[in-house]
């Protein structure tokens, strides 16, 4: 077949799917039409000699474009190729169709966890209020609830109580009969899945409760209740609840050993009583008050505890001058109580008694020092808790004696100062005015070393031996009385002082009126 003929077959199979495979078309394809919109835009390709029947299927393949020739019809049973057109390259085979990668499952998200301290708050005559906490895990989703379900003892049908999940951590149940016993179960939705149900251990009993339990712990039992080795344990635990509430006790979730341990309950209280207490006995004690689901507990911590043991591995590290060093190690038994600290004793051996040193240590070392030059001396070490002293102490294997050395005194070398000074005033005389027959003074202060010589003035003149001047001088301080002046005995006075190093002198007018 050449290239001469395709232009016939190309008008003549437009005209052949216009009148009979359009319309099957048409009709068939309406569901291809939704699925690829696409495949629309260009007909499919009839032969042009044989009518062949309206498909029954939407095709499959996508029909060749439109610029390509229509293939042209061959014998039956024989597949029609096209034929390119003249002047036109041939068509490259088609490639095959990608192969498409299988897709990853997603991980199945996990739920959330199991609610929390599901516990009854509230009963009535015919309702009882729940409450819990959040899950753990929330799990990838957020939270969409929680879902209550009940069931009543004996029967194994749950029903949801709540249509659609809610939020909140506290619900209501409300419309139950006085006396049912209940079993309930709640749940966290969200939309990775249902957690695992939180359940009560036993039923609720659906009656009123005039008060709820609460037990009233006194106050020197919310600490740590100590008692030593051998005493007694008597401890009465005061409660409300109405009607009367069921008393438990528990240590660290296991029954109590009713051969060591007493207990008995009132309407109003319980006494925990132990005869004579040991070590086995320390530990966390529970005690639950409920009333139909309603509960209250508190937990008591007893400690029974006793003296320590001994320290260990006390020796003597090294002794120098006056001093001496101690190391040690803690006792293996420290009396099932923290060790406060240990006390050093030394003990002399002329006199043979001990003399305590350091009280509370809290290191296992330390030093002692001020010991006696020519005394030796024996070092022992108590350890100390709560209870007190242990009951034995630990002993120095060796002595430390404390030896003579021969010092020598070398008194201190002071350099001699140059105390050599001239005369000079720190404080001169002032001018004075006085009365005629009132007797006056002149005074001032002068230094100098070696001590200067004072000699006194008037209008130059050297007052020397005058009944009616004193003269005196007192630790630097001179001063010049004159005894009942008169109008002659006014001028300037000059006091002067002199040594061998120099000499200096001050004056002043003393007038009299």
């Amino acid at each position: 077949m050449t290239g001469k003929t395709a232009p016939a077959a190309k008008q003549t199979a437009p005209a052949v799917a216009k009148k009979k495979a359009v319309p099957a078309l048409k009709q068939e394809a309406a569901p291809k039409e939704e699925a690829a919109p696409k495949e629309e835009e260009a007909p499919a390709p009839v032969p042009a000699t044989e009518e062949p029947p309206a498909p029954e299927h939407p095709l499959e393949q996508p029909p060749a474009p439109t610029d390509e020739p229509a293939p042209i019809p061959t014998e039956a049973g024989a597949e029609a190729t096209p034929v390119p057109a003249e002047g036109s390259p041939a068509s490259p085979a088609e490639p095959p169709a990608p192969v498409s990668e299988p897709k990853l499952e997603k991980p199945k998200e996990e739920p959330p966890s199991c609610p929390l301290s599901l516990a009854v708050e509230e009963v009535s005559e015919n309702s009882f209020t729940l409450t819990w906490k959040a899950p753990e895990q929330m799990g990838r989703a957020s939270l969409d609830g929680y879902v209550v379900e009940i069931c009543k003892d004996g029967n194994s049908d749950w029903k949801a109580v709540n249509q659609e999940p809610f939020l909140s951590t506290r619900y209501t149940i409300p419309s139950l009969s006085s006396g049912d016993k209940i079993h309930v179960r709640v749940m966290a939705v969200s939309a990775s899945g249902t957690s695992v149900p939180a359940t009560l251990e036993q039923p609720v009993l659906i009656r009123e409760i005039l008060q709820l339990p609460k037990i009233r712990m006194p106050r020197h039992l919310r600490e740590t209740y100590i008692r030593r080795v051998g005493d007694a344990v008597n401890i009465m635990i005061p409660f409300q609840g109405k009607p009367q509430p069921e008393v438990s006790w528990t240590k660290e979730g296991q029954p109590l050993d009713t051969n060591r341990i007493n207990i008995r309950n009132t309407a109003r209280d319980t006494i925990f009583y132990i005869r004579q207490a040991q070590r086995g006995d320390s530990g966390k004690y529970e005690l639950t008050v409920q009333i139909n689901g309603a509960e209250d507990k508190a937990t008591l911590d007893i400690q029974v505890v006793e003296p320590p043991g001994p320290p260990q591995n006390l020796k003597l590290v090294d002794v120098w001058g006056f001093n001496v060093a101690l190391e040690w190690t803690p006792p293996v038994d420290n009396g099932n109580s923290e060790v406060k600290g240990y006390r050093v004793q030394k003990s002399d051996k002329k006199s043979g008694k001990w003399f305590t040193v350091l009280e509370r240590c809290t290191r296992t070392s330390c030093t002692i020092s001020d010991l006696i030059i020519g005394n030796t001396y024996s070092f022992r070490v108590f350890s100390e808790n709560i209870c007190g002293l242990s009951d034995s102490a630990a002993v120095a294997s060796g002595v430390a004696y404390i030896e003579k050395t021969k010092t020598t005194y070398q008194p201190e070398k002071i350099p001699q100062r140059d105390m050599m000074e001239p005369p000079k005033f720190t404080q001169p005389l002032t001018d004075r005015t006085t009365t005629r027959g009132y007797s006056t003074h002149l005074f001032c202060s002068v230094r100098g070393f070696p001590q200067p010589k004072i000699i006194w003035l008037k209008n130059q003149m050297e007052i020397r031996e005058d009944p009616k001047y004193i003269a005196l001088i007192d630790q630097g301080v001179c001063s010049l009385e004159i005894r009942k002046p008169g109008p002659f005995d006014g001028g300037v006075y000059t006091c002067k002082a002199v040594n061998p190093l120099g000499e200096a002198s001050v004056d002043c007018r003393l007038d009299v009126k």
